[in-house]
Order: structure tokens, then C-alpha cells, then sequence
């Protein structure tokens, strides 16, 4: 089981906590364990996902939802690419592109992630959105 630890709420330490936690979350996701992202996450999470018809709600959905692609995703090489963390006591907005290199291709995706600070002074995800990146043509 993966934990994490206690943040301060606002500033610069919830900034680099909160990028720090989801990095740490995507380098398990890219060696194909979900648990990074399933401990971050709130048991009222809700996750938006385009290769999903309908929303997912609740930590038990998406671990559903992880469970049989355990194992099966493997990305070599990766990019956050231009994080950015917008606080307020209590909660913070995490934005960024994620960008995938993997058998001579490049694939990216925008991904937007809440976070609260629970109770326990413990940051959470409760809400992740997952999109295509589509350029202007």
C-alpha cells in the first residue's frame, strides 16, 4: 500500500507537495500500479476519463476501474509537463499536460486534479478529469 504524508495547507510547501505526490503517483502508473493514484484518492472522488462513457464515483469505482489494467501499462518515458497548482486553504487545483513517448510515438492528454486537505492534514484527490489533447488544424 502506498501512503503519504501531511502537507501545510496554501503556499509554496502545498505547491510542491501536491506536484510531488502526483509525480510519485505516475511513476507507479507507468510501471503499471495503480495503488498511487487509488491511495490518493478520496472515497468520494470522482473521475472523468474520455475512454469513459459516464463518470466514476467513488474510491471502490476506480479501483474497480484500475483493477484489470494492473499490471498492464508500461511507459518508459514521460512528461509533467508545465504543472501548475492554484491554493486556497484547504484545497488546490493541479493542471498539466502529460505527455507519453512509447514505441516511436508521442501521446499526450491535459489532466486536471483536485486536491483537499483532509481532516488528518493528509492532501487527496476528489476530483481527476482526464481529456485528449486535440491541436488546432
Amino acid at each position: 500500500m502506498v501512503e503519504y504524508t501531511e502537507s501545510t495547507p496554501g503556499g509554496e510547501d502545498s505547491t510542491a507537495a501536491i506536484i510531488a505526490l502526483e509525480k510519485h503517483a505516475l511513476e507507479l502508473w507507468n510501471d503499471g500500479n495503480p495503488d498511487g493514484f487509488i491511495a490518493l484518492s478520496s472515497g468520494d472522488v470522482v473521475y472523468m476519463d474520455p475512454a469513459l462513457e459516464h463518470k466514476l464515483v467513488g474510491r471502490e469505482a476506480l479501483k474497480a476501474y484500475y483493477d484489470p489494467i494492473r499490471g498492464k501499462v508500461k511507459i518508459p518515458e514521460y512528461r509533467m509537463i508545465d504543472p501548475v497548482v492554484q491554493s486556497v486553504p484547504d484545497a488546490a487545483v493541479l493542471t498539466y499536460d502529460y505527455e507519453v513517448h512509447r514505441d516511436g510515438s508521442a501521446f499526450k492528454m491535459h489532466c486536471t486534479e483536485v486536491y483537499r486537505l483532509n481532516p488528518s492534514g493528509r492532501w487527496e484527490i476528489i476530483h481527476t478529469h482526464w481529456s485528449f489533447f486535440q491541436p488546432v488544424r
